[in-house]
């Protein structure tokens, strides 16, 4: 048989290269499980389309980013998509069709993705009996990383001139004396093909890429593809590329190339004949790439009409009530409460606000401007205490902790790992006898509340604040002390100030740290409020504050608090708080369970608030929970203003809350850190909860059930291997019978002048990026009638009435 190659560029050595590197640019880091934070899946893209990048995203690794018509289809039988919303939506798109004749044409897809990998090509010569390529591909790669990057790994490592080098070569080492591949495989000579591969990263893309003709033009599309066929370490090491600026993936990526280059060898000694025609598909597939992400971005345009009209119907039904609702008149406040942003405190906060007018609640981000790591004393831990987009500047510990403290959280963390592992807790009933087996027993029956250990350190504590050269002067206190002030935007203060940081509690759950916060690095806000409260108590910072015009009254306290987020218990860290205060906490609580519980159980709204409560908290504390809490399912919308504008309002625990008032921002220095550090960690808690909706099984966790831990924190398989899973995990986001987040790009309203919103945003090419490119919409809200929408440098009018 006579083949013609349809691939006649010559390789470019440097444009492989490249492709190479930027291949390897467009995969966004997923963080391991004690410093979880959301990531949005398509954060290195945004410079494209969200709809272009659906599209090759669907083409190069079968992803789906947007919901099958279906989907769309129930919401508007619900009522949830109007057809004046779809009307709306086809004008924006540019589409030809009245609602109705638009509706009659949506149906689901059956196309099925070919994607452009030799080894799924060749899985098409495999039996039905036999294990796949891509499976042992998957399986060997995924069993090597998990090995390579432990805390302590069992492998040798052989160290290259780079870290892609050092993985690269350790895997080839590795892979050399696996004897076992043949016989699971059920092939010959597969060892022999082994030793032929090059020992450098630089060596084998150039090699690959001669071997197999690759189109120097076509490299990039096909580097990523080979990437995202291994999304989860993908997205692992390029966090660690986060951390360290150096191109650890490339080594994945030779790895990953190094594959397809042993399987296509094998086939092209053995059998020859399915070589060529698998060389001949894959050549002809990399060359009609571009029309076929044009195909699959058709395909995806009514999709994307309909989200569009679903988000539109959204929006329009929040912007009601905005505009309907009366600023409430400020009142001299008993109590002023400092909430971290996250979409639970909108619940609490509301809740809370109407036992009494003169409590008054605020939005702030959830580090309360502390960018500090937890360093706890007498051990060598650190973590960070603020967004993963920030660098810590300062640490903290506890002043006069005892060593033994810190000897016996470290023995409680060990034991806490070894249960963890996968087959942990058979092991620990095995060496530890009847008493721990006594001890799963009464975890089941008798379950109590646990913490990290590592957060009983920091219970009534004193604080030290260091830099780098030793504890901070007093000077340095002021100004951490006057940045928050300024931040949070407080210039008058009640005799009681709450400051409330966040966390969750739950039993048995590896992703607890996810549920602590979707920003913070996956801890929860309790160290934050212990040293701010701290700061702003002292006297001699109060002595300077005062002189920068921070009136602080003498009988003012700063009482560092921790809302619970999965029972809205609010604990507060002081004995001087007033009983009112505490009486309004507790009822806030109940009314905020009661609303809170209609997710759960229906009937479970009914019951007395003791009962109710009883619930909430054996919830919390059940290490067979898969569903503690619901986290921040239903994100949609961020509201950057006065409290004044929202108080009242039911916006459903849906609403991220930051307050801000641009009178007195005269530089807009403070909306333009709100824009460019909440904003975006807004957007990507928000993406990624939308990504694991979507496509719960490249972009998700799967199913909760099935996790175990890979290297006590590296993140979770299910199951015992495959590839590192990212993402929410199906019971997070489905109840048993709908999805509980229904995906919606993020609604960001900032109340402030048009023109200052736009001069920020033409600042930054990020800003620019997500706006024009849909990955989130902007809204001003100066005005209380009008609500204006910023599209590609002009403004729109979305809501109310021209004034």
């Amino acid at each position: 048989m006579t083949v013609i190659s349809l691939n006649t560029t010559r390789i470019d050595e440097k444009r492989i290269k490249r492709s190479a590197a930027q291949a390897c640019d467009g995969i966004a880091p997923n963080f391991p499980l004690d410093k979880l934070i959301a990531v949005n899946p398509f954060w290195k893209l945004i410079s494209n389309s969200q709809q272009d990048v659906s599209a090759k995203a669907h083409a190069l690794a079968g992803i789906t980013a947007v919901m099958p018509a279906s989907h769309w289809l129930d919401l508007y039988k619900e009522g949830e998509i109007s057809d004046s919303a779809i009307a709306h939506s086809l004008v924006q798109y540019e589409v030809n069709q009245d609602s109705k004749s638009f509706l009659s044409t949506l149906s689901d897809s059956n196309v099925k993705v070919q994607l452009p990998l030799i080894t799924e090509h060749f899985d098409g010569f495999r039996s039905a009996s036999e294990m796949t390529w891509r499976e042992e591909c998957l399986f060997q790669i995924s069993q090597f990383c998990a090995a390579y990057f432990q805390h302590e790994s069992p492998l040798v490592h052989i160290e290259g001139n780079s870290p892609a080098d050092t993985l690269y070569k350790s895997w080839l080492n590795g892979l050399k004396h696996d004897a076992g591949i043949n016989v699971l495989m059920n092939t010959i000579g597969l060892k022999k093909i082994f030793e032929t591969l090059p020992t450098t990263v630089d060596a084998l893309l150039l090699e690959a890429s001669e071997s197999l003709e690759l189109d120097s033009s076509k490299a990039q599309d096909y580097f990523y593809a080979l990437l995202m066929s291994i999304n989860g370490w993908s997205s692992f090491i390029a966090y660690r590329m986060w951390l360290k600026d150096e191109n650890e993936l490339q080594g994945l990526l030779a790895i990953r190339l190094a594959w397809e280059l042993i399987v296509y060898r094998y086939y092209n000694k053995h059998h020859s004949e399915e070589a060529n025609q698998v060389k001949t598909r894959w050549s002809y597939l990399l060359n009609h790439l571009s029309a076929k992400i044009e195909q699959f971005k058709r395909e995806e345009r009514s999709l994307w009409v309909m989200m569009y009209a679903y988000e539109y119907e959204q929006q329009q039904r929040m912007q009601a009530k905005l505009v309907s609702c009366s600023p409430a008149q400020q009142m001299q406040a008993d109590v002023q409460a400092v909430f971290c942003i996250d979409v639970r405190s909108e619940v609490i906060r509301r809740v809370l606000e109407l036992q009494s007018p003169t409590v008054k609640t605020m939005g702030f981000a959830g580090f309360f401007g502390m960018p500090i790591a937890y360093a706890p004393a007498n051990t060598d831990a650190q973590r960070p205490q603020l967004p993963g987009l920030l660098a810590p500047q300062l640490s903290v510990s506890e002043k006069g902790t005892e060593p033994y403290r810190a000897e016996f959280i470290q023995q409680r963390s060990t034991w806490h790992k070894w249960s963890k592992s996968p087959l942990g807790s058979f092991s620990m009933v095995e060496s530890a006898g009847w008493w721990y087996a006594f001890k799963l027993l009464k975890n089941s029956w008798l379950p109590s509340m646990k913490e990290n250990p590592v957060n009983s350190l920091s219970h009534e504590a004193e604080w030290e604040i260091s830099n780098e050269h030793g504890p901070i002067s007093l000077d340095d206190k002021v100004a951490l002390a006057a940045g928050a002030l300024k931040m949070m935007g407080m210039s008058k203060f009640s005799p009681t100030v709450l400051l409330v940081g966040h966390g969750s509690k739950s039993r048995n759950n590896l992703h607890a740290a996810g549920l602590d916060c979707g920003a913070c690095g996956g801890q929860s806000g309790e160290v934050n409020v212990r040293v701010l409260a701290q700061l702003l108590n002292d006297e001699k910072v109060r002595d300077v504050l005062q002189s920068m015009g921070y009136k602080i009254a003498g009988n003012t306290r700063f009482i560092p608090a921790l809302h619970n987020t999965t029972t809205d218990d609010v604990e507060c860290f002081d004995n001087s708080v007033p009983e009112k205060v505490k009486n309004w906490l507790l009822k806030a609580k109940h009314q905020a369970q009661k609303e809170r519980a209609k997710h759960y159980s229906t009937n479970l709204q009914f019951e007395s608030d003791k009962k109710r409560d009883q619930r909430f908290q054996q919830r919390a504390s059940d290490w067979s929970q898969v569903q503690p809490e619901w986290g921040l399912a239903g994100n949609s919308s961020f509201i950057i203003g006065p409290r004044q504008r929202t108080r009242g309002v039911d916006l459903e625990g849906k609403t991220f809350l930051h307050d801000y008032t641009w009178q007195t921002d005269l530089d807009s220095s403070v909306l333009e850190t709100l824009m460019t550090a909440p904003m975006i960690v807004t957007n990507w808690i928000n993406a990624q909860y939308n990504a694991s909706v979507t496509d719960n099984e490249k972009l998700g966790s799967g199913n909760k059930v099935l996790h175990n831990a890979v290297g006590n924190n590296i993140g979770v398989f299910e199951g015992n291997s495959g590839d590192l899973r990212i993402g929410l995990s199906k019971q997070s986001l489905h109840n048993g019978t709908r999805w509980v987040h229904q995906p919606q790009r993020l609604s960001v309203y900032i109340v402030a002048p048009n023109h200052k919103i736009l001069e920020i945003v033409n600042k930054h090419t990020m800003l620019q990026e997500l706006i024009n490119n849909d990955w989130l919409y902007l809204f001003s809200w100066e005005k209380q009638a009008v609500i204006e929408r910023l599209y590609k440098g002009k403004w729109y009018k979305s809501h109310g009435l021209s004034m």
